[in-house]
């Protein structure tokens, strides 16, 4: 039971009282009668704090079956009131460390009735964490006190990596091999037939199959030319290598880089399954810590984001020419390799430089580095003080240094994405999705 402001008013009001009648009455006069009205105020409030026990709201909290990391996820808290209006406070006690958006709700429950009270939660890590009970305060009817008591709901809850983007991302996709999007895809594109259509304005005259079109104006009379529809190639192999050693530690935009890393990987495994191809990832530091042969289908998606879950970076320097040889040995035929990490300069990503040229020409190597948003920012920021063009200076000189190192892969036929972290699956899945459509693998 927890006083309210009204009775702290009341106990101020009684000392205005005793002041004003001390000029009227003796001074032990008016303490007995403002100790009896003090008395009164608290027997009042405890009166108030028992009897609203009678009207206490129910509470359930629905949570989403898989928190998805560096995202707001919604939480609903369900209110049930009895025969009387509720006023109440409510704290529920969410994992430590999490963003939360309220820490804690207020709301007044219309007698008999059921409101829906919703906060997000943006966990930072990934892993199982307790979720502690809900702790409610609700004002009596005379508005003297709070009940104050905990509903049980204590449960342990797991984050996974950003599952609201793979289902955003899979939505995309689906949309963009169907419908509408389906008919106005271009002739040409692709090296698998996918049907014949008739002709439209703009096709490339190349593709027009005279041999279909002459049998269907011999059956049908005076009818458009047909044109052959190509779609990339299906069932080729992609690989992901996600390195999980010490440059992966740093944290951006709140999540550590391989969290970033993992949902880039997530993403793109998931844009190749979509696509009809084999999709296989590899998670390595100085050894090669999981690996996970190439499958396709939709439940190859599942046992990736089982199994890459509770893998965690580590402070070991990464050995990308072992990572490397590891694939080669499991991988003969030709596949699109991509490898996630991030590089600081040429002499200290020269490993990782021999490695990528290793795959070279045999497969296609595909290097992809997490930048910092925040690096670009100082870079861009002009500065009249000796400190702020120190910082500017040296992250021009970073960008620089990456730039010379990208430069080199380049010319050893790696290609390159160096985007943002916070924005490096949309722009990765997108890159994936323009080699296939050039037939580049």
């Amino acid at each position: 039971m927890v006083p309210s402001k009204r009775v702290y008013l009341l106990l101020l009001l009684g000392i205005a009282i005793a002041f004003v009648l001390s000029f009227f009455l003796t001074i032990k006069t008016t303490i007995v009668i403002t100790l009896l009205y003090d008395v009164v105020v608290l027997l009042l409030m405890v009166a108030d704090g028992w009897q609203v026990r009678r009207y206490r709201v129910q509470i359930t909290r629905e949570l989403p079956p898989r928190l998805s990391i560096g995202r707001d996820n919604s939480v609903v808290l369900k209110v049930t009131s009895q025969k009387a209006n509720a006023q109440i406070q409510i704290r529920d006690y969410y994992p430590t460390g999490f963003g939360v958006s309220a820490p804690a709700l207020e709301a007044t429950i219309p007698s008999n009735s059921t409101q829906e009270l919703t906060y997000t939660v943006q966990p930072t890590q990934r892993g199982e964490f307790p979720w502690g009970n809900i702790q409610v305060r609700q004002l009596g009817l005379w508005g003297l006190a709070w009940d104050d008591w905990q509903i049980l709901q204590s449960l342990p809850v797991k984050v996974y990596p950003d599952l609201i983007g793979l289902r955003s991302l899979t939505i995309r996709l689906t949309l963009q091999s169907s419908g509408a999007m389906r008919q106005a895809r271009q002739t040409g594109i692709g090296t698998e037939f996918a049907e014949l259509r008739n002709y439209r304005t703009g096709d490339d005259l190349r593709f027009i199959d005279w041999k279909a079109t002459a049998r269907r104006v011999g059956a049908y009379g005076n009818s458009p030319p047909l044109v052959r529809v190509l779609e990339p190639e299906q069932e080729q192999t992609l690989l992901i290598l996600l390195d999980r050693g010490r440059l992966m530690t740093a944290k951006v935009q709140g999540l550590q880089r391989f969290d970033w890393g993992l949902n880039a990987t997530l993403s793109l495994a998931l844009a190749g399954l979509h696509r009809g191809d084999r999709v296989g990832v590899g998670v390595f530091d100085r050894q090669m810590h999981t690996w996970i042969p190439p499958e396709r289908g939709q439940l190859h998606l599942n046992q990736l984001i089982d199994k890459l879950t509770p893998i965690q970076p580590v402070l070991l320097e990464s050995d990308y020419l072992g990572a490397v040889t590891n694939v080669v040995q499991r991988q003969t035929r030709r596949a699109l390799v991509v490898v996630i990490t991030d590089l600081v300069d040429v002499t200290a990503s020269m490993e990782l430089l021999a490695a990528l040229s290793k795959l070279a020409p045999r497969y296609l190597p595909f290097c992809v580095t997490l930048r910092d948003p925040q690096v670009d920012r100082l870079a861009d920021t002009f500065s009249e003080n000796v400190t702020g063009a120190y910082v500017r200076a040296v992250s021009l000189d970073l960008l620089a240094q990456r730039q010379v190192a990208f430069a080199q892969l380049k010319q050893k036929g790696v290609l390159i994405l160096d985007a943002p972290a916070n924005q490096i699956a949309d722009e990765l899945v997108e890159r994936y999705l323009q080699l296939k459509a050039r037939n580049q693998l």
